[in-house]
Parts: structure tokens; C-alpha cells; sequence
């Protein structure tokens, strides 16, 4: 059981010398660094274009900085292990503003939609850059976070799995489309390697469980990719499962996790939310591209803050927001850009699509790999 705590959150590997021993042998990246950035920036305008198309979205700008009092910052789980950049900020001001930068702008975006005065069926897209300090630095893991982070405003009738997977298969859509476009780019990224999966798999944690009831979450996943199939989206993320844990942690204060639901089978289910995962044919890992969900209604905020100890939050502008009914229902989330690059362009690293900081021991293990990150 210790095995499944570790595993609920804290993403890495945990060591180098692990490290050493995943990184692929072998490895010869399909493009130079100078092809890379071509293909990099056709996807990612493919990216953009499609999901503002499928969803009936627009591209916003989206802060980097907001303030701690404003309770807009994503805590990204609820065990309080990862937690932001924060400085004093503004010359001359007293008191100064407590700022923090982002880790996610998941509940900015729900807030932007009656900004940007989003009615049901219409959203917002960003362009958003984060930083998360607390994340081990390993060859998908890093500092430096980019996502494609998008919301759309919703009606009561919409907050179904139904939904949910419409929009997933919509989203698996533009991704696989943008691989597509790439190798037909860039030829020498379809060599050797297997088409992009033509659809996505929907399997609920608790199914997950119940095929594999004695492994961690991660291994899970990884039996489930490799065994059932290539691309999944994981339902139901957050409430605790048979055995007393969570797939894995997650905030609660954006995605539903407590909603019941019911299985084809007719078991109880609980959640609106979830993951899209492939497997990484270069790294030979799981490999998670989105997180995203249909968010919490007033009544479900409650109950996910009181499950997780945290009511004294109910206070902050953001949540009551959402208790006085002042922002819209919606469904939103946050599409990792440079692991997108990073499993369509056939890397084995995160550092060959995106600059950002790495341990000097990491640089010298991947260059032993053949691996050779941008600085």
C-alpha cells in the first residue's frame, strides 16, 4: 500500500541513475534541431487552429502572474507538495501584492469566460506558460510548463460522461491530425513507427483497478497501454476507488470528481473528469498529454473541499464566485504543448522542443544517449 501513496502524485522518476536506465538506447532524433522548430510551430498552429474550430474557441491572452489572495492559482493536488513561486511585487506599494506564478491557469479560465462573456457553447483557448519548482527535473518532467489551457462555457444538461467524451474525442481529433500533418512534413518521422492510434479508449479508474488490483497507479497505466490500448482516456480522477486511494490526487477545486455515474455494467462510478495517455513508442512510457474535466457546480465544490480538508478556502474571491453563482458552469483543460511535440515529433526528451533549466547530471546522461537538449 506505501507504493500506491508514493505514486498519487509527485511526478518523476525519483533518481538519475532510474533515469539512465529509461532513457531509450539507441536513440537518433528523426530531425535536426532547425527542423524540429519548423515542424514545432506547424503543430502547434494545426493545434491551435483545430481546437478553436472542434470547440468554439478563442485564442485570450492569459496572465503569468496572479495574486495569492485571489485563490486563482492552480495547487495542482490537494496534499499541499507542490506549490508555487511567490514574491512581493510592485515598487512603492504597502502593503505589496502578494503575487505568485501560475502552475496552471485552470481557474482563471473559468472566471476569463464570463470576462470574455463566453454564453453556453462558446470558450477560451491560451497560449499559457507555468512554472512548477516542485516537479523531480527528469526527460519528461520539467520546471517550465506550456498549455494549450481551454474552457468553454456550458449548460446543466451538458455535465454528463456522454459530453465529456465528445469533447475528448473531439480534442484526440486536432492531435492526431497535427502527427498527421507533421509526417507527411517530415517523412522521416513515420519510419519505423506505427500510425498515430485512429481513436481513444474510455476506461474508468475503478476498471482500471479492477484489472490490476496489486499495482501502483503508474503501473496501471502502463499495463493498460501496453496491453489494452495505445491511447486512453482515463474517466474519474480524483475519489477514492475500492481500495481507499485516488487513481491520483487531484485539486478540488475545478474538476467534478465526486459526481456518481454509472458503469455499462451498471456498477456506481464516480466523476466527470480525466486523462488522455499514450504510450510513448520512443521513451517505451506512459506518456499524458491532457488533464481536463467538466468543473464542479457549487454543490460539488463543497463537497470536494470538505473531502479534502480544506473549507477555510470556500472564503477566497474565486470560490465564491462559484457559490454565488457569479461564472458560468463549464468544461476545461490544459493540453501539454511540449509533451505533445514531444510524442508527435518522436522525442526522447522534453529539452528537445522546449529551453529551460536541467540538473548538469541529466545534460551528461542524456548526451550519453545520444540525447542533446536546447539551451
Amino acid at each position: 500500500m506505501s507504493d500506491k501513496v508514493a505514486d498519487l502524485a509527485g511526478p518523476g522518476i525519483g533518481t538519475y541513475a532510474e533515469v539512465d536506465k529509461a532513457l531509450p538506447a539507441g536513440y537518433r532524433s528523426a530531425l535536426t534541431p532547425m527542423e524540429t522548430m519548423q515542424a514545432l510551430f506547424a503543430v502547434k498552429a494545426f493545434v491551435e487552429e483545430g481546437l478553436c474550430r472542434e470547440l468554439n474557441l478563442q485564442m485570450v491572452q492569459v496572465p503569468l502572474i496572479v495574486t495569492r489572495e485571489s485563490g486563482v492559482n492552480d495547487m495542482l493536488d490537494r496534499d499541499g507538495s507542490r506549490t508555487p513561486v511567490e514574491f512581493p511585487c510592485g515598487l512603492g506599494i504597502e502593503p505589496q501584492l502578494n503575487a505568485q506564478v501560475v502552475q496552471a491557469a485552470t481557474k482563471w479560465k473559468r472566471t476569463a469566460l464570463r470576462q470574455f462573456g463566453c454564453a453556453p457553447g462558446e470558450g477560451i483557448c491560451t497560449d499559457m506558460k507555468a512554472i512548477r519548482k516542485d516537479y523531480f527535473l527528469d526527460h519528461d518532467h520539467s520546471a517550465y510548463v506550456d498549455q494549450w489551457d481551454w474552457e468553454r462555457a456550458i449548460t446543466a444538461e451538458d455535465r454528463s460522461l456522454g459530453f465529456l467524451r465528445d469533447v475528448v474525442r473531439r480534442i484526440w481529433t486536432v492531435l492526431r491530425g497535427a502527427g498527421v500533418m507533421a509526417a507527411e512534413a517530415f517523412p522521416q518521422l513515420a519510419e519505423g513507427f506505427s500510425a498515430f492510434p485512429d481513436t481513444l479508449e474510455f476506461i474508468h479508474a475503478e476498471d482500471i483497478l479492477e484489472m490490476y488490483p496489486d499495482s501502483p497507479r503508474k503501473e496501471r497505466e502502463t499495463r493498460l497501454l501496453q496491453e489494452v490500448a495505445p491511447a486512453v482516456f482515463i474517466v474519474g480522477i480524483g475519489y477514492p476507488l475500492d481500495d481507499g486511494y485516488p487513481h491520483e490526487l487531484r485539486a478540488a477545486d475545478y474538476d467534478d470528481w465526486v459526481t456518481p455515474t454509472t458503469a455499462p455494467s451498471g456498477k456506481p462510478r464516480h466523476g466527470l473528469n480525466g486523462d488522455i495517455l499514450v504510450w510513448n513508442p520512443v521513451t517505451r512510457r506512459r506518456h499524458e498529454l491532457s488533464s481536463m474535466g467538466i468543473r464542479v457546480t457549487k454543490e460539488t465544490l463543497i463537497t470536494q473541499m470538505e473531502m479534502a480538508g480544506q473549507t477555510d478556502n470556500l472564503a477566497l474571491p474565486y470560490h465564491r464566485a462559484i457559490l454565488d453563482d457569479q461564472i458560468p458552469l463549464s468544461i476545461g483543460g490544459g493540453i501539454g504543448q511540449s509533451r505533445t511535440y514531444m510524442y508527435l515529433l518522436r522525442k526522447a526528451h522534453l529539452g528537445e522542443v522546449s529551453v529551460t533549466v536541467w540538473p548538469d547530471e541529466l545534460i551528461r546522461i542524456s548526451e550519453e544517449h545520444d540525447i542533446h537538449v536546447l539551451r
